[in-house]
């Protein structure tokens, strides 16, 4: 009788040492890179469709080599170019290919401006004289090769500059360019940030022409920013910054005939007369608007622009004859709240196109004729087109990524152009994307889901087939074998009416018959997603600190995120911050009712958007949480950006209620838990202001709360020690407060 409670007691002996041999993950270790995923390097296809490039940095060394690799093999073939052998430069940054890929363009010393934007050196490589040459003296803005590669068209000081590489003379096309007055051929600071592009011009097919766009940014007012550095003064950045409600820049476009040497400025027609436009906001949205992409068709004398409303609610897809600079308009898209702007449109060779439109309450792709007259519906259902990665004319397919398998998922599929003859080319549950061979004869898939870590194969893109796996993570399963982790755990939760996606990571002893505090975090901003199925980030390491310490962190996608239909994401319009925020007051009180959750201790937590959400629910639902933790927030979305402010809730001055019931500003008085206010110094995006405006009113109403400032730091709040720091000091709020 006493061998078998011997053998028991030996076993649970066993099973505490195994426990206790798994680590608990540190601080140190997430923000060193322990957990880093193995990523494919960014790679770009050769026209042959065969092979790829890669650009290679040794670290021992400092060189770099753009280095030719076989899509079947996965071998490298050859390198085009290695800065050992370059005398005039000890390594480069990045790389673009002329149209024939005979030549490239290096770039150097890259000085980061915003987001995406920089200033560089350049030098021009011939890939058969194997020649370099430097182009000017001066770090220059988005360089780009004329279709033949004779000539080099680039952006120095707001001007456009075009550069012929046979007689080595510059050209300068536009003379009027200012800094914080005249801008050409480069995007504004509001367009860089909300409509994703800085290259504003674009040379025709044959190379006669180049198209760009002006800003005159000369009425938008000026922000300006104190950096303190280590010098004895500080100094002051100061950028025009259009605020909600405030003056935009004039935008207009212009065709340049190279032959002539002469621009034009196109009439868009009277709808887009800027003459029209003042500082009153219209209440149609027209005078003032954005051209938010321009693109050369299949005709190499047409050129496509899409012009929005400053309501963004109206786009016209206007064509430009660059013969004679006569506009035409082929489509309008129209909607009740707005219209994303998207890079979908593709020319087909009888130049009708393809389209992307939320026109029937989800995002499906649309054939139009030369006229812009519907052919073809391609895809339809309850379901979204997530990516349209484009047409294959010798298959006659199109190829697009969508969440036909549910909202959390990615599939890769191919369709005819009619919308027959449907493949779903992905396999494995969870987030599958593809990169393309130039002729669509491969692609490469990413995969991940909440499980597995990020793996790379190649595949036929005919029929989807596995020809090889290239790159998995299964090195870092390893690691991670080692640690105390918890799955993370995919739910749907019924709040306000609606099946919400959620994930939860709970503590590894978890013991349903006791009560844990709840960490919720979110996002939650229009067309978001925060709950996939997909691998840890950084901060779901973060996550399973909290937990290993006793903590349930949960996170819960509410209404106005995406992928879910067009009414679920703009139901949100006009009221940022209230659908949002019911929800997670709503969830919060739902998970606080399961007998595992203590419904005293419910935290929340979030950045930027989810940095007004976060300071939003701990005072519209003071009695649901009891702490939150508010980084980089939005605290009044007058001080935010026009395009992405009054996409969403027009203007201050059409809708002063919408702005001001959902600011966190007009609800101080409310705050009952323990509240943590964070911001950079040096914020370009979401400005200091928004905190200090927070802090002032919260002082105003005698409200204790704690805050902290990172000096000179933006929008991601990194540097040195300073992400490190900052999870720090949250750490310690969440375990004293919550």
């Amino acid at each position: 009788m006493k061998f078998p409670t011997i053998l028991v007691a030996f076993i649970l002996a066993t099973s505490s040492v195994l426990t206790a041999q798994k680590k608990e993950v540190s601080l140190e270790e997430i923000w060193s890179g322990t957990f880093r995923e193995e990523r494919l390097q960014s790679l770009q296809s050769l026209n042959n469709g065969e092979e790829y490039v890669v650009l290679n940095r040794d670290r021992n060394t400092g060189n770099t080599s753009i280095d030719v690799y076989s899509y079947k093999t996965g071998k490298k073939t050859r390198t085009l170019v290695n800065s050992e052998d370059l005398e005039e430069i000890g390594s480069f940054q990045a790389f673009k290919f002329s149209g024939n890929e005979d030549k490239i363009l290096l770039s150097t010393e890259v000085e980061p401006i915003y987001r995406r934007s920089s200033r560089e050196f350049f030098y021009v490589y011939d890939v058969n004289s194997k020649k370099l040459s430097k182009l000017g003296d001066e770090k220059i803005q988005e360089a780009s090769f004329s279709p033949d590669a004779s000539k080099v068209a680039y952006v120095f000081e707001n001007n456009i500059y075009i550069h012929d590489l046979k007689n080595g003379e510059t050209e300068q096309v536009t003379k009027d360019g200012e800094i914080n007055t005249i801008i050409n051929g480069i995007t504004d600071w509001v367009y860089e940030e909300e409509f994703s592009f800085v290259k504003a011009f674009a040379w025709n097919p044959t190379g006669e022409k180049i198209a760009y766009l002006k800003f005159d940014e000369s009425e938008v007012p000026e922000f300006s920013m104190d950096l303190f550095g280590k010098n004895l003064y500080p100094t002051q950045h100061v950028f025009k910054y259009p605020k909600a409600g405030e003056s935009n820049s004039k935008v207009s476009l212009h065709m340049y005939d190279i032959e002539s040497g002469s621009s034009q400025e196109i009439d868009l027609g009277d709808k887009y007369d800027m003459a029209s436009a003042n500082s009153e906001i219209e209440t149609e949205g027209f005078g003032d608007f954005y051209i938010p992409r321009i693109k050369w068709t299949a005709d190499p004398m047409l050129l496509s622009v899409q012009v929005l409303n400053r309501h963004q609610n109206n786009l016209d897809l206007i064509f430009v004859d660059a013969e004679d600079n006569e506009a035409e308009l082929i489509m309008t898209e129209t909607d009740k709240a707005y219209v994303d702007i998207t890079d979908n449109l593709t020319f087909l060779e009888d130049n009708s196109f393809i389209w992307t439109s939320e026109k029937d309450g989800y995002n499906h792709i649309y054939h139009f004729d030369d006229d812009g007259e519907l052919l073809d519906q391609i895809t339809s259902g309850e379901w979204e087109v997530t990516n349209y990665y484009g047409y294959d004319p010798k298959a006659d397919r199109i190829y697009y990524q969508s969440t036909e398998n549910g909202s959390v998922n990615r599939d890769v599929y191919s369709i005819k152009p009619n919308g027959k003859s449907k493949k779903r080319l992905t396999e494995r549950d969870g987030i599958n994307s593809a990169d393309f061979s130039a002729d669509y004869t491969y692609f490469i898939n990413s995969f991940t889901n909440v499980n597995t870590p990020h793996v790379y194969t190649l595949h036929r893109a005919k029929d989807g087939k596995q020809v090889r796996e290239i790159l998995n993570n299964n090195k870092l399963l390893e690691k991670v074998e080692g640690y105390d982790f918890s799955p993370k755990e995919l739910s749907t939760i019924n709040v306000n009416g609606n099946e919400l996606n959620m994930w939860m990571i709970k503590p590894t002893d978890f013991d349903p018959n006791k009560e844990y505090p709840l960490l919720m975090y979110q996002y939650s901003g229009p067309g978001s997603q925060s709950v996939s199925n997909s691998y840890f980030g950084t901060n779901d390491y973060w996550y399973q600190l909290l937990a290993n310490k006793g903590y349930i962190i949960a996170c819960v996608d509410g209404r106005g995120t995406g992928f879910k239909g067009a009414d679920f994401k703009k139901v949100t319009y006009q009221e940022l911050g209230k659908y949002e925020v019911e929800d997670q007051i709503s969830a919060a009180q739902k998970l606080g009712d399961r007998d595992y959750i203590d419904s005293d201790r419910i935290g929340i937590w979030g950045w930027s958007y989810g940095g007004f959400m976060s300071s939003n629910a701990i005072l519209k639902g003071n009695d649901t949480f009891s702490m939150a933790i508010a980084v980089a927030p939005v605290t009044s979305w007058r001080f935010y950006d026009t395009v992405y402010t009054e996409r969403y809730m027009r203007t201050p001055q059409e809708n002063p209620s919408g702005y001001d019931e959902n600011s966190p500003l007009n609800h101080v008085e409310k705050l009952k838990g323990d509240y943590l206010l964070i911001h950079g110094g040096g914020d370009d995006n979401v400005h200091v202001q928004n905190t200090m405006r927070m802090v002032e009113e919260l002082v105003q109403a005698n409200k204790q709360f704690d805050w902290a400032i990172y000096p000179d730091r933006n929008h991601g709040i990194y540097g040195g020690n300073t992400r490190l720091h900052l999870y720090n000091m949250m750490t310690d709020f969440i375990l004293e407060k919550l």
